[in-house]
């Protein structure tokens, strides 16, 4: 809708380079036997990308239950574009809502991949300034200004869901703005 694929450029980057393990240096040589092979693949990665294939796929066919939706593509990383062309034609605050979630797993993805710079490029939505920082013990941007806190002195944090949602809002009052 905005012009912002990177959700889609993220999943595919994620399917394609990140469900392999991670290979690890010979170590000393000495390990235990095993009794199974380990899985090929990093489960972790491969139900990370299933849990948003099925989340986008409930969000599209909630949102208008009176069409059917269709089969999904079974390429994970068009399920972004299946979404905006099966709910192309609802208002905008349906389209806002789905945009918001499309970027949401985008900056998720890109965590996934070791990316957390991208928390980052989003103003703090209590106080403005820039620079948050992604806290993995609670999965939350928390911001670095030391008066914007909370009521009990914390400093805030923000879930990814949240800065999606101001960052989708301030995209489309600047579209709606220019024109």
């Amino acid at each position: 809708m905005l012009g912002d694929n990177t959700a889609e450029q993220r999943l595919r980057l994620l399917q394609a380079e990140f469900t392999q393990h991670e290979r690890r240096g010979p170590g000393d040589g000495r390990t235990a036997t095993r009794t199974t092979s380990p899985a090929p693949l990093n489960l972790a990665v491969i139900d990370r990308i299933s849990a948003a294939v099925a989340e986008v796929v409930e969000h599209t066919r909630a949102a208008d239950w009176t069409r059917p939706a269709g089969p999904t593509p079974a390429d994970a990383s068009r399920i972004y574009a299946w979404a905006r062309e099966h709910t192309a034609h609802l208002d905008a605050e349906h389209q806002q809502a789905r945009e918001a979630l499309i970027y949401r797993q985008g900056l998720e993805h890109a965590i996934t991949m070791g990316d957390t710079t991208v928390v980052r490029k989003h103003p703090c939505p209590g106080c403005g300034c820039w620079g948050l920082m992604w806290r993995p013990a609670v999965q939350r941007a928390a911001c670095p200004m030391r008066y914007c806190v909370d009521d009990d002195g914390l400093s805030r944090s923000w879930q990814l869901a949240t800065l999606a949602h101001h960052h989708i809002a301030r995209q489309l009052a600047r579209k709606s703005s220019a024109t």
